[in-house]
């Protein structure tokens, strides 16, 4: 069995006091009250040096000089924290950094990183990462209809994105397309563009936060494009083409590949982070909550729940510290195992969040008790970054293809 070694364990309390201070007292207005999450999650990089550690790698990539070693440690650990009481605030900072700050640094040249990453990287400016779209779904390159069209100087970018998390306030977005060149290849065939795009562009609109069930400490809305004009410069050049999901192997979608990895990782974190808290409530109201003259940790189907929940944190717990240590050597997970990691911390989740409720009974439905949050929470791990379903598939291919 793997175990969070003392460093780690020491940055956990030091996260931990201060989510408790700064985040704890802040939920129900995170939750409930519209609060945009962006000024605790600058306050926490300012007090743990998160930017300053962060800008210190960017440069010493760039200039091909020794890099600090990796530590996966620092930055999935405060994702873990957070999604014990705000699990919204680990989206919200990883779209920024992982998906958006990630997806230039893999696919963007020199100058662009330059131009964009540095502000990512501190919080200065927000990033969002727009692939989605309200036909698409899972079928995310072949059902993508926005379109990039070749004109004097640069593209007509066009299109509508959804369910873009931190899209209501990004500064930076990264957006995802389809060259539309007029050659009449078919749709499903054509080339995929990655642009990145600034707040406030002509043509460019960001929509008002959605409503929605769960994460609503995770600002999600629309874009949306008419005829927005990008220079050349705003095209990711992007990696080679993708070799690893049966997905149109065109420039850009190994880029997106990486960042589907990247993203079910931090799920991953937030799902163990969910875990545990409903571990610790439902422990704490079976010893005090007493029902027939006794504790209601008492009886065995209390107990077989609770049981359930320290397995699923043990299995959930363990596969983020073989993540970590993957990570921390060097060694890129296949998106196979990604997706596995991903679908069970996912199920293991929600499933331990319906169970916290059970265990609360009548107290849990009420959004007075924080059980109720982290259930509607835990709900979208099993549909962002790809859905369970598509997990699976992914998950299946990979196996079939290395036995063929």
């Amino acid at each position: 069995m793997l175990r969070w070694t003392e460093e780690q364990m020491m940055y956990r309390r030091a996260v931990r006091q201060f989510v408790e201070k700064v985040v704890a007292p802040a939920r129900e207005a995170l939750e409930f009250e519209g609060l945009p999450p962006y000024d605790i999650l600058r306050r926490f990089y300012k007090e743990f040096g998160v930017g300053e550690s962060a800008m210190q790698r960017f440069e010493a990539s760039l200039s091909g000089g020794p890099r600090p070693p990796r530590n996966a440690a620092e930055k999935l650990i405060p994702l873990v924290e957070f999604a014990r009481w705000c699990p919204g605030l680990a989206v919200a900072l990883g779209t920024s950094i992982d998906l958006t700050a990630g997806a230039i640094l893999r696919a963007g040249t020199l100058e662009q990183k330059r131009r964009w990453v540095p502000d990512l990287l501190t919080l200065k400016k927000i990033g969002a990462w727009a692939i989605t779209e309200p036909g698409s779904g899972s079928d995310a390159y072949g059902g993508m209809r926005s379109t990039a069209s070749p004109v004097d100087g640069g593209y007509l970018l066009n299109g509508s994105k959804t369910f873009i998390s931190n899209g209501p306030y990004a500064d930076t977005l990264v957006f995802i397309c389809k060259l539309d060149d007029g050659s009449g290849t078919p749709h499903r065939q054509r080339p995929i563009l990655t642009f990145v795009l600034d707040s406030g562009m002509p043509g460019l609109v960001q929509s008002k936060p959605l409503r929605k069930m769960g994460q609503h400490s995770s600002p999600t809305g629309e874009l949306h494009l008419q005829d927005v004009f990008v220079e050349a410069d705003r095209l990711l050049p992007g990696p080679e083409p993708a070799t690893d999901i049966p997905e149109p192997k065109n420039r850009g979608s190994s880029g997106a590949t990486s960042t589907f990895a990247m993203e079910r990782a931090s799920i991953a974190a937030s799902a163990l982070g969910i875990i545990e808290r409903c571990l610790e409530l439902s422990v704490d109201y079976a010893r005090t909550r007493v029902q027939f003259g006794k504790p209601i940790g008492d009886f065995q189907l209390i107990q077989l729940k609770l049981a359930k929940m320290e397995v699923a944190r043990l299995n959930t717990e363990n596969l983020l510290l073989q993540y970590m240590a993957m990570a921390d050597a060097g060694v890129r997970p296949s998106l196979a195992e990604a997706s596995a990691v991903k679908l069970y911390a996912g199920q293991a989740a929600m499933e331990v969040a319906l169970d916290a409720v059970q265990v609360f009974g009548g107290n849990g439905y009420m959004s007075e008790n924080h059980v109720e949050q982290l259930c509607r929470d835990a709900k979208v791990l099993q549909i962002y970054g790809g859905t369970d379903e598509i997990q699976v598939r992914t998950i299946a291919r990979d196996l079939i293809a290395a036995r063929g």
